[in-house]
């Protein structure tokens, strides 16, 4: 049983924990965290997910994400992802989210990593990830376009790759 802390929509915990799968009352909001690793070339990691995965089986989607459970902060529930889908330690403890998403039941915090990795090293967890490889921006708006990527909006991933050197919304020079 997975539990999560609850926000209200100032996203203030409010001393609250629902289970997962729960519905969620009127005003209760959760914590959810994505990290999109890129390498020095620009290109993001991305996984796809087991063909018996519930949500999205077999489809390709960026680095990892997931929900905070209970008593994580953003950067321990980020911390923690990587490392259960990817067996990759990354220390994010003083690093802010590059941005935050809301969505109805929730935020949710993006971290932008630029981290050369070898991905024959990483430790795939076989209940989620079935395979990881590097891939470019047009690579991933064409699997979007084809229907084998989670289907984000594309401006979002361009998104992504455009703000990964940095935090805001004005291009740095």
């Amino acid at each position: 049983m997975e539990l999560w802390d609850v926000y209200d929509t100032n996203r203030n915990k409010i001393n609250k924990v629902m289970v997962r799968g729960e519905s969620f009352k009127k005003d209760d909001y959760h914590l959810v965290v994505h990290v999109c690793l890129f390498n020095s070339k620009g290109d993001m990691l991305i996984q796809q997910s087991q063909p018996f995965k519930e949500g999205w089986p077999n489809m390709w989607d960026i680095t990892v994400g997931g929900s905070a459970t209970k008593g994580d902060t953003s950067q321990s529930a980020a911390e923690r992802e990587l490392f259960e889908e990817l067996g990759l330690r990354i220390d994010l403890k003083n690093i802010r989210p590059n941005m935050t998403i809301n969505f109805s039941n929730g935020f949710d915090d993006v971290y932008l990593i630029e981290e050369d990795v070898d991905i024959d090293t990483l430790s795939l967890q076989y209940e989620e990830v079935q395979s990881v490889k590097w891939a470019s921006q047009e690579d991933i708006l064409i699997m979007i376009e084809n229907g084998e990527f989670i289907p984000y909006y594309p401006s979002l991933i361009q998104l992504y790759f455009d703000s990964r050197k940095q935090y805001g919304c004005h291009q740095s020079k």
